[in-house]
């Protein structure tokens, strides 16, 4: 593929074997029988997972890339889905199994690629790969500070996160300008929230999209009563709760409204 058309996808494209290696040995393996990768340009990841014992699927958008996978792993090529991840229904491939996910994920669509995640959540009980470092650490950062937000809480909601460790620009090709960071998320064994959860949802976007705001402030739409903001929650930022504390949150105004 030429630069050029990595450019375009928004992908850096792993040339370190051990990285791939490593990457490939931040899963498991337990509990599902297959892996997804998104995004396997060359396949420099893939031919790690293929030596797993498990079935690995790959989907891939870009044309040279499939052609490539199909032309040089061939045990493989049944299992590639040319397709958008984003866009695409992946029931037609795992139907209601569980399965894992894995990638260098490019970097312009790797908030978007978690939050799919968070959407098949009762099917992905794993979850690894590469992101911009910022992202990463972002996912997996815990209240008090200010890289702490909406993707922080929606991921730390259903999965233990964990930074894993950084990758410098050096092992891609092209090389981007910032370090990437590996992170994995395992779900947690109660997947059901005690309270609302598409409130739960709308309650840390709202928060966090006025962050500066205290949540007396922020919440507003909600027309809380009089009482309910009297509520020493209230004057906290959303920075300083805690994944627990949004869930209380959201108990205090699901009652309320």
């Amino acid at each position: 593929m030429s630069v050029k058309a990595k450019k375009h996808l928004g992908q850096h494209f792993l040339k370190d074997e051990n990285i791939a290696k490593k990457i490939a040995d931040t899963l498991s393996f337990q509990g599902y029988k297959a892996v997804l990768e998104i995004g396997p340009g060359m396949g420099v990841l893939t031919k790690y997972l293929l030596e797993k014992d498990t079935t690995t699927y790959v989907i891939e958008i870009d044309s040279e890339s499939v052609e490539y996978l199909q032309a040089n792993y061939l045990n493989l090529a049944p299992r590639i889905i040319e397709k958008d991840f984003l866009k695409y229904d992946l029931k037609e491939v795992f139907n209601d199994s569980q399965f894992a996910i894995i990638g260098n994920f490019p970097y312009n669509i790797s908030t978007q690629i978690v939050f799919k995640v968070l959407e098949m959540r009762e099917q992905i009980p794993e979850f690894s790969g590469m992101f911009q470092k910022e992202v990463a650490q972002r996912i997996c950062e815990k209240e008090g500070s200010k890289a702490y937000g909406i993707l922080s809480v929606l991921a730390q909601a259903f999965y233990n996160a964990e930074y894993l460790f950084t990758v410098p620009p050096s092992v891609f090709n092209p090389p981007p300008k910032v370090e990437s960071g590996v992170l994995r998320l395992t779900r947690k064994e109660h997947l059901d929230l005690p309270c609302d959860e598409a409130l739960f949802f709308r309650v840390v976007k709202i928060a966090f999209q006025q962050r500066r705001k205290t949540l007396r402030n922020s919440l507003k739409i909600f027309n809380l009563s009089d009482n309910l903001k009297a509520n020493a929650i209230f004057g906290k930022r959303p920075e300083q709760l805690s994944v627990d504390s949004f869930i209380e949150l959201t108990q205090l105004i699901e009652n309320d409204i």
